[in-house]
């Protein structure tokens, strides 16, 4: 099949990069357009990145050559590329009109920024929860005047710990009325530079600007509905949070205590949890897209698991990795989870988007 030619706005940036990485082989999807900031346009992008590729050994051979345009500059990407893949770094109302930009030049946004992740008519999506968000995209466009553009955002990286078990019970009839969630955030999760290694070794810091908020209340707009044009966020479960920075390079952890919306009587044993997760599929899978996990959420037994350095790659990287399952003294169960947050959590999660839309028909005709 003829692959898809596709933009990284951001390409220098470190998900920029992971992009990069993972699209050299991509199936159905080919680099073919690289922006960043205006100190790197002109630049070949291996001149742009040199000294600092963070993602393998070598610069993939295709994209190294490409010249690097000005991410601002939307009227050189047409003709460059059917979509672009946003991994842009710059303040948020910029981003947000920027990606507006893109889209209303008939050029499609899949996004990893925030900054349009509360845009009422745009889908924040993870692919196995809320694909049916992806209906108003139609009510976006007309909204806005858009022919061929569009845009959706994924979630922050710290969500992918536990919004597929979240919603694999609860879709399970099996509600959630509170949670308290304590998250192990990666270095990686910063960007780069990003935290200073004197503040980072032998130390954990207690506190990352902005990430609790997203904690508690992404969770509501992915359980939302769709109502006039616009996506409704869900009432529960109520998320208490607190969001830390450790010692890690890759992969998030989350500490997870939940509540069940139930009568005693009603409410799940640990072996039925159990059931739920091991059995958990969804569009993705039944799609067999490139990026998606057979399994998207595996549970270990060990009673030391998981870890980030053993468990992040499961699954490619996309897999939500939980361990400790147990009944709680003040909710009802409690669990450890982790996942890869520049893969699921960034990149290929991103990529993963892009491959539900093409195969929903979104880039038909672009």
């Amino acid at each position: 099949m003829n692959k898809i030619a596709v933009g990284v706005l951001g390409a220098t940036g470190m998900v920029g990069q992971r992009y990069i990485a993972l699209l050299e082989h991509h199936p159905w999807f080919e680099v073919t357009y690289v922006a960043a900031s205006p100190r790197s346009a002109g630049k070949q992008y291996a001149q742009a990145v040199a000294h600092r590729w963070l993602i393998g050994e070598n610069i993939p051979r295709s994209v190294a050559s490409l010249v690097v345009h000005d991410a601002n500059d939307v009227a050189c990407a047409r003709g460059k590329c059917a979509f672009v893949f946003s991994a842009l770094e710059m303040e948020k109302e910029a981003i947000k009109q920027l990606e507006s930009s893109y889209a209303e030049s008939d050029i499609p946004v899949v996004s990893n920024a925030s900054a349009n992740r509360w845009t009422e008519d745009v889908p924040m999506l993870i692919p196995e929860i809320n694909f049916s968000h992806l209906d108003v995209i139609a009510s976006q466009k007309k909204t806005r005047g858009w022919n061929k553009g569009f845009i959706v955002v994924k979630p922050n990286c710290s969500l992918q710990t536990y919004m597929m078990p979240l919603h694999a019970l609860v879709q399970a009839g099996f509600p959630v009325k509170r949670m308290i969630v304590t998250t192990l955030q990666a270095t990686s999760g910063a960007g780069y530079p990003g935290v200073p290694s004197f503040d980072m070794l032998d130390n954990v810091v207690p506190f990352i600007s902005g990430e609790e908020e997203k904690t508690e209340k992404e969770c509501l707009k992915i359980l939302g509905s769709i109502a006039d044009g616009k996506i409704v966020t869900a009432p529960l479960p109520l998320v208490s949070s607190t969001c830390t920075r450790v010692p890690v390079v890759d992969g998030h952890t989350a500490c997870v205590s939940m509540e069940f919306d139930l009568p005693s009587g009603k409410k799940p044993s640990l072996a039925e949890i159990e059931r739920v997760w091991n059995s958990y599929s969804s569009l993705p899978q039944e799609l067999s897209l490139p990026s998606a996990p057979l399994h998207p959420i595996v549970i270990r037994s060990e009673e030391n698991r998981p870890q980030p350095r053993r468990d992040r790659e499961t699954e490619k990287g996309m897999a939500c990795v939980i361990g400790r399952l147990r009944n709680c003294n003040v909710f009802d169960v409690k669990f450890v989870a982790l996942s890869h947050n520049t893969k699921r959590g960034a990149a290929r999660g991103g990529i993963l988007n892009a491959e539900l839309l093409k195969a929903k028909g979104f880039f038909d005709g672009l």
